[in-house]
């Protein structure tokens, strides 16, 4: 007889970005033992999966990505958030009323263009994913856990709570910068960012010149520099945070309920484990041709451990 006192927890498999692999995601899901179930994938023991988002651009296979996690979703074997590249997909393609679009494309950034020739001759289709996208939810506060693409910032999530950029009203106002809104969707997408000292810069992994910097939003002390606070990896370059920009960046506590994100492209080399005793980030790099996809099995626990990530190697 089971013991009254003890509450089933649904179990999770969370799992980062995975950028158009979809040969990677079907060698994880088999992985953590997922099978085939019809025209998706389901476990044998009722663990289901929450996506962490950016599921296009970059990699080989991005249609095939899209209808696999859709596929869980509609099946109820999933749960699905966005990614800022899901947002920016919407962006790129909604005009703006002023003969333009609310996102200017830029050269090929984030591997946008493997997504347009990978639905060259697919319009309608691409159309309908546009509009599944739309409708993804920015975050997931499921009690026990939470999830969200780049960061838990619980006062922007309070100011848009209930509003989806589904909605065009609102689409508008997270891409008109300055608003709340943008500011909002710019956090829980993108993670906060802070501006580097003047005279220097940092090159981000498609080697672009950037003057500011995506910092971490837990652990943050009372005074910093810079670039120590630095997402993916810490550097050094002269600097202290102003005190003004450390309060304003979001810090999530030690004793909230675990938080799993992505976005961060941590060095694949980095071994998999909390960033802190309730936090972690599900993405080493794995959009990547030779780096593996990751994930992190949670059943129930507040207190994160390294045990409990899983990747496995890409299949040939």
């Amino acid at each position: 007889m089971e013991n009254a006192g003890v509450m089933k927890t649904q179990p999770y498999d969370l799992i980062g970005d995975i950028h158009g692999q979809h040969g990677k995601l079907l060698a994880l899901l088999h992985h953590l033992g997922y099978a085939k179930h019809g025209g998706t994938f389901r476990h044998p023991e009722g663990r289901k999966v929450i996506f962490l988002g950016d599921y296009i651009d970059r990699g080989p296979a991005i249609r095939e990505v899209l209808h696999t996690v859709r596929g869980m979703v509609d099946a109820s074997d999933a749960l699905a958030i966005m990614g800022n590249h899901e947002y920016n997909a919407v962006c790129a393609e909604t005009p703006d009323g002023k003969g333009g679009f609310l996102h200017p494309e830029k050269k090929n950034h984030g591997g946008q263009l493997e997504t347009k020739r990978q639905f060259a001759g697919f319009g309608d289709e691409w159309e309908e994913w546009k509009a599944w996208m739309r409708r993804l939810p920015m975050w997931l506060d499921l009690g026990g856990l939470r999830a969200v693409h780049a960061c838990w910032d619980a006062k922007r999530i309070g100011h848009i709570n209930g509003k989806s950029i589904a909605d065009d009203g609102f689409l508008h106002l997270s891409a008109a910068k300055g608003t709340p809104e943008h500011h909002a969707v710019e956090n829980i997408l993108k993670g906060p960012e802070l501006a580097l000292p003047k005279g220097h810069v940092f090159h981000d992994k498609e080697g672009i010149a950037r003057r500011t910097v995506r910092v971490r939003w837990w652990d943050l002390p009372g005074k910093a520099r810079v670039c120590h606070l630095a997402m993916p990896e810490p550097f050094d370059v002269p600097g202290d945070a102003a005190p003004h920009d450390l309060r304003r960046i979001p810090n999530y506590g030690a004793y909230e309920p675990p938080v799993f994100f992505g976005h961060y492209w941590l060095p694949p080399e980095r071994k998999r484990e909390p960033l802190a005793r309730n936090i972690a980030c599900l993405d080493y790099s794995g959009a990547f041709a030779d780096n593996t996809l990751t994930a992190y099995r949670w059943d129930g626990e507040r207190e994160l451990s390294a045990e409990k990530f899983a990747s496995n190697p890409s299949p040939a």
